[in-house]
């Protein structure tokens, strides 16, 4: 019994008569039972994480220098006072940052007007041909990217997310950094900008895609052929634990009884259901099951979802599910943040089912550890500032830069007229 409880990577069943004969308001009627789960260090699922966020803000700054039309940018274009964005921490500069990665970013130097060398940032070969080889992988995968947007706001209530809780998931989601400007302009039929009551912009579904109202976990069970199961909403979740991971009988006891309950689709009105009880539970759990899977490395910051509440019909304190169940959720607080990471998804650190986009960050991460460790040996030499004074072309971009451009840039809230511009694009 213990094992089709825990699952162990395969996909635990509770084909129990008991449960056909319960009713849904005798159901309704089960209340949050107490039981609190320990957390316990997962190594193997902490390497998964380990390193994401200078992944992340490298691939920012490197697509913020590629979007230029001069393919290159002075230091305090990447460093304004919105460079929180980046997810550095507040005491390391941009530039200390950037020059760890020498075969990324190619640092040279150009006077400003008054003679002082700036530094200023281009990309290496090997950066322009990742982000190259970036786009074209996106360009290829944009139904599947577009899927993911739609049933990202088909788990909302009424379709519809602000664009800075969007942006928030961007990177999970495998969205590029210009996704407003590269992206959603082209299905117009299908999104459209609208303001809220708070004066916010946000991205709504213009209609309700039937075909993609399946949860991840409707679409296994189809695909082991328990179709029979899907319709009377017994299905449960992939459940497995780490070595050393202890359960109390009583633990053990409840999470099979709470396997057993009824699964409500995320995709389904959930209003009906009464936040007091494991049936909900179960429910709130589905929804981030679907939410991690959406995401194509199936894990974001806990942070990222704070904004969903309201969106996604949740109770207060939502985010507890992940304690109460950290054998379908695991909490790595590598990084200086808590990462919620979907455990089925991975075998060992690796996924089990690579996304095109998932190999580009896999490709930029052993590029970015490459240039770390040859410079650390010194196979970089800095420049001298006396002789890396570029040409009168660079000379005249620089003349034209000003520190009140620094302010704005890509890394800029969506403010007057950014959202002026946004609400013309899907015109």
């Amino acid at each position: 019994m213990l094992h089709l409880i825990l699952g162990y990577g395969k996909n635990c069943r509770f084909l129990s008569n008991h449960h056909s004969e319960l009713g849904f308001r005798h159901n309704q009627r089960y209340t949050l039972v107490n039981v609190k789960l320990k957390w316990v260090k997962d190594k193997v699922l902490d390497n998964a994480v380990t390193g994401e966020r200078e992944h992340r803000a490298a691939w920012v700054i490197l697509s913020t220098i590629a979007a230029d039309p001069n393919g290159c940018l002075p230091i305090y274009r990447l460093c304004g006072r919105r460079r929180g964005q980046l997810g550095l921490p507040q005491d390391l500069k941009v530039s200390t940052f950037m020059r760890k990665y020498p075969n990324i970013f190619d640092e040279f130097y150009v006077p400003d007007s008054g003679g002082t060398p700036v530094p200023w940032f281009r990309l290496t070969p090997e950066a322009l041909s990742l982000n190259q080889e970036a786009i074209q992988v996106f360009q290829e995968n944009q139904k599947d990217f577009l899927d993911r947007v739609c049933k990202l706001l088909m788990l909302t209530r009424d379709g519809t997310l602000p664009i800075a809780t969007i942006d928030q998931l961007k990177w999970d989601l495998g969205l590029p950094c210009d996704y407003f400007d590269s992206f959603i302009p082209n299905y117009k039929d299908v999104f459209s900008l609208t303001r809220l009551s708070d004066d916010r912009v946000a991205l709504k579904l213009l209609s309700w895609p039937k075909e993609l109202a399946v949860s991840q976990l409707e679409t296994s069970a189809i695909l082991q052929q328990m179709q029979e199961n899907v319709k009377t909403g017994r299905l449960s979740f992939r459940v497995g634990f780490p070595r050393g991971f202890g359960l109390k009988r009583k633990s053990l006891e409840w999470l099979e009884e709470w396997q057993r309950l009824p699964y409500t689709s995320p995709y389904t009105d959930s209003s009906h259901l009464d936040s007091r009880t494991d049936v909900s539970e179960k429910r709130n759990v589905g929804v981030f099951h679907e939410l991690l899977h959406l995401t194509v490395q199936k894990k974001t910051e806990r942070q990222n979802v704070s904004n969903l509440r309201k969106p996604l019909n949740l109770p207060q304190k939502f985010t507890k599910v992940f304690e109460r169940h950290p054998g379908i959720f695991y909490i790595s607080k590598k990084n200086n943040t808590q990462t919620v990471v979907l455990r089925e998804a991975y075998d060992g650190d690796q996924l089990v089912h690579r996304h095109p986009i998932s190999e580009i960050r896999n490709k930029f991460a052993c590029l970015m550890k490459e240039g770390f460790l040859n410079r650390s040996q010194g196979l970089y030499k800095k420049h001298n500032a006396a002789n890396s004074v570029e040409n009168e072309e660079l000379n005249r971009i620089s003349e034209t830069e000003s520190e009140e451009e620094s302010e704005g840039h890509m890394f800029s809230e969506y403010e007057s007229d950014e959202t002026a511009h946004l609400f013309h694009l899907c015109k």
